[in-house]
């Protein structure tokens, strides 16, 4: 798996490399290559292209001065460079670009940034070069003045000013819309924090951001994974076991690690060799949640499916799903009775995943289903979402009762109960609650949003690649829940379970937004008809 690793790390890294593997000067040689590389696969290049290379002072602009020299010896077009500071005499890479003698402009003599905001104007692509993953936040005097130039340069060439508008009452009064540039960042877009993910205001998002040898926790942390784009990982020739990068036990999930977790089906497999699932839940407020579940399960390939829920909801459930089993439960104002815990204790103990909580509510009675359950022995193992989760979170020290290999699969909200906190604190430090969190319940978490991580608790932690709204819309979360039941039930131990059922539950809505056009207009059922696609390609690897 791709790894992802803090500022402090990343130095440590190259220092090591620097002392036994390559040198620092071969390193920027090999990440300018990769993203000269990346561009010309990115973009048409032709003779009338004009490419704009921001350089900034340090190692991210020798970067840049290695891309512009390959871009300018491989490629037909005009390369213009805009360099923040002067560059040292002694600068090879940058003696290099000069006997090309490329368009060359220094922020020193354009004042006024009027010849900047002409060479934006004008470009097809730009190169963001200007700041390392080092860069400390609030920008300040002609850094933040030449970002926000840039920025207003590039508002004014997507939307064009205001125009007449034709009577055409089926079409909203906009500004006609005019392609700006192609921007790709190197190593991370200029104005972000590559650490906490924090941004300043005037950040250049960009089209694309190439980063090196390992992804860096910012770039997968809003507010600055907005302003990435497409990410892109060069590992510049350093393997995935170089001390001291093989310690790190933050990872990316990425279609070759989802392939690996994949469980695979023998041909002479039958019901029972896929693994049975149990879903737990429903409400006469919430009906279609363990519809949902209970599909997602079957379609991550699950042998049996089986719906415990209150009695009048298996009519109505089985009307639109032929394949699952029931078990109707007792029921008390509309939600399950604390007495059903009885039933589902006696009936799940044959089984290979137990998902709770899916459109459970929390009526008094389901709260107590819920406790009880969960304090009982012998149960398979658990996937807790939902409001088995609001429940279990109203008990002291709830997660004592919680056996090992237990999945629990919170959204922000969800997890700021738990751990006596707020949504807000939950977001601004994502990756390090995950973790400790993990650690101190003995629980895998996944904790759901953009991007979701799932954490366990030796440490590891892994990050979703994927950030779509498609995803923030009512059942979701419970065909997240049923995927990891059927992988878990295929015999996947809790985090590699959490790791690709949540890729392939992101990778779905991605594919869902392709085929419908519109990721607003995507629903819980539109992943669910896509999980088939997903996994054909996560099969393909």
């Amino acid at each position: 798996m791709l790894k992802v690793v803090s500022i402090e790390e990343m130095r440590d890294i190259e220092a090591a490399v620097d002392a036994s593997l390559l040198s620092y000067d071969q390193m920027m040689l090999n990440a300018g290559r990769a993203a000269s590389r990346y561009l010309r696969q990115r973009i048409e290049i032709h003779e009338e292209t004009n490419i704009t290379v921001l350089i900034g002072k340090g190692n991210n602009g020798g970067d840049g001065l290695v891309l512009a020299h390959d871009l300018a010896e491989n490629t037909s077009a005009q390369i213009r460079l805009y360099l923040l500071e002067a560059r040292d005499p002694g600068d090879s890479n940058f003696a290099a670009i000069q006997a090309l003698r490329p368009f060359i402009a220094y922020a020193d003599h354009d004042d006024d940034l009027r010849l900047l905001k002409s060479l934006i104007n004008s470009s097809d692509a730009v190169v963001d070069a200007l700041f390392g993953i080092g860069l400390r936040l609030p920008l300040r005097g002609r850094p933040a003045r030449i970002l926000r130039a840039i920025n207003q340069v590039i508002k004014q060439r997507e939307h064009g000013g205001d125009r007449e508008q034709s009577c055409d009452l089926t079409q909203p009064a906009r500004a006609q819309r005019v392609d700006g540039p192609f921007v790709l960042a190197v190593d991370c877009p200029s104005g972000v924090n590559c650490d906490d993910g924090s941004v300043d205001p005037n950040v250049l998002a960009a089209d694309a951001t190439i980063t090196f040898i390992a992804a860096k926790p910012g770039l997968l942390t809003f507010p600055a994974a907005a302003a990435v784009g497409e990410l892109i990982l060069s590992t510049i020739g350093i393997p995935e076991d170089f001390a001291p990068l093989a310690d790190i036990r933050r990872t990316v999930t990425d279609l070759g690690a989802a392939n690996e977790l994949l469980p695979r089906r023998p041909l002479d497999g039958h019901k029972g060799t896929f693994g049975k699932v149990m879903v737990v839940g429903g409400s006469e407020t919430y009906i279609g949640a363990v519809a949902l579940a209970a599909e997602a399960a079957y379609r991550a390939g699950a042998g049996l499916v089986t719906i415990a829920t209150i009695s009048r909801l298996v009519d109505i459930v089985a009307g639109s799903l032929r394949e699952p089993t029931f078990v109707p439960l007792a029921e008390e104002g509309g939600a399950i009775a604390a007495s059903a815990s009885e039933a589902v204790k006696g009936a799940s103990m044959d089984y290979d995943a137990l998902v709770i909580g899916c459109g459970m509510g929390m009526n008094a009675s389901a709260r107590a289903f819920v406790n009880d359950l969960l304090a009982s022995d012998g149960l398979p193992p658990l996937i807790v979402d939902a409001d088995a989760l609001n429940a279990l979170g109203e008990s002291d020290r709830w997660w004592e009762r919680l056996p090992a290999g237990t999945i629990i699969t919170p959204h922000p909200g969800e997890m700021a109960r738990l751990c006596q906190m707020t949504a807000a604190e939950v977001n601004a430090n994502r990756w390090e609650i995950a973790a400790v969190y993990a650690q101190a319940w003995n629980l895998v978490i996944v904790l759901k949003g953009a991007h979701t991580l799932i954490a366990a608790p030796d440490g590891s932690v892994t990050v979703i690649p994927f950030k779509t709204d498609a995803l923030s819309t009512a059942g979701t979360g419970d065909v997240l829940a049923g995927i990891i039941g059927g992988m878990r039930a295929q015999g996947l131990s809790a985090y590699d379970a959490a790791n690709l059922g949540a890729y392939a539950h992101a990778l779905a809505a991605t594919i869902a937004v392709e085929e419908i056009g519109s990721s607003r207009s995507v629903i819980a059922g539109d992943v669910l008809a896509s999980l088939g696609r997903a996994f054909e390609r996560i099969e393909g690897g």
